[in-house]
């Protein structure tokens, strides 16, 4: 059995937050939201680390992660999201400049991760308990006559942001804990103290004990191979009705397969808070998270 390796997606350029997010310090000795996840992947027993990120930003994103990373105990690998990088046949849509997605991201691994794999959001903050969830899960990850996949769960009230609207996976599973859907909602915000989800102009109010994903997955290399099988037919699909802004996700492929009778997807719960900047109002809050978490001796000042 193959160690379980670490998957960063960091090809996003931080359009709603103004700049290059995943590089910005968020405490006084200089590390980032990764060098915390990292710290806890290498707690966890991770080994190995796949950044995806964008050609245009390897310069910028590799004169602070190059610092970071040295003498860490982790072997280090590089993939690119580009907008070219589309099946024969298919060509880049006059004016889009979005990414194709997070599917699209992952299958950009194709070739380079060829273990089970975790994979995670550059600039989110999951906790060290859920590296420890996932890496346990992971070690013991192997295929027979399903795919055999985990999403590490949050409650929703515990992932969004006063600053403005985010994007979310809500999920459901059944009463043996494996997921059954994924919905991915791109609006959802606070108004009045409850929480809700914009679609079609209408505002649907949900539970904050909803169980989201926030991109914590860990799967088998299977998953790699069927984003990149499907690509193609979600290209096919959608270029037609959104050409500028369709995106490839991971959670619909992952319901896809759920619904096929493909794979399986444990829900390991997890009560962390999550901390992320969606939003350049949303550091402060960042900044005093992890000042506290020091405080109280989850992670020394220097690491």
């Amino acid at each position: 059995m193959k160690n379980p390796e670490l998957v960063i997606m960091a090809a996003g350029m931080g359009s709603r937050y103004g700049g290059l997010k995943q590089i910005d310090a968020v405490d006084e000795a200089g590390h980032i939201i990764i060098d915390y996840s990292i710290y806890d992947a290498i707690r966890a027993g991770f080994k190995a680390v796949t950044f995806i990120i964008k050609k245009e930003i390897e310069k910028d994103f590799r004169e602070v992660m190059d610092k970071h990373l040295e003498g860490k105990d982790i072997e280090v690998k590089y993939v690119y999201q580009e907008l070219d990088a589309l099946p024969e046949g298919f060509s880049v849509p006059e004016g889009r400049k979005k990414p194709w997605g997070t599917a699209h991201a992952i299958l950009t691994c194709l070739g380079t991760v060829e273990a089970p794999f975790a994979v995670i959001n550059a600039d989110d903050y999951y906790g060290a308990n859920a590296f420890t969830k996932i890496y346990d899960f992971l070690k013991n990850a192997e295929d027979d006559e399903k795919y055999h996949y985990a999403m590490v769960g949050y409650k929703i009230k515990n992932t969004v942001t006063e600053q403005g609207t985010v994007s979310r996976g809500i999920c459901s599973k059944d009463e043996n804990g494996l997921l059954t859907e994924v919905v991915e909602r791109t609006k959802i915000g606070i108004r009045d103290g409850e929480i809700y989800y914009t679609e079609d102009g209408v505002d649907t109010v949900l539970d904050p004990e909803s169980i989201v994903s926030m991109n914590l997955w860990g799967f088998t290399p299977s998953y790699i191979e069927e984003c990149s099988k499907r690509f193609a037919a979600f290209l096919t699909e959608n270029l037609p009705k959104n050409p500028e802004k369709c995106e490839f996700f991971l959670p619909t492929v992952v319901s896809n397969l759920i619904e096929e009778g493909k794979a399986d997807v444990r829900v390991l719960s997890n009560t962390d808070k999550w901390y992320g900047v969606t939003y350049k109002e949303d550091k402060a809050t960042v900044v005093e998270a992890f000042r506290r978490l020091k405080a109280e001796g989850v992670y020394p000042e220097n690491f």
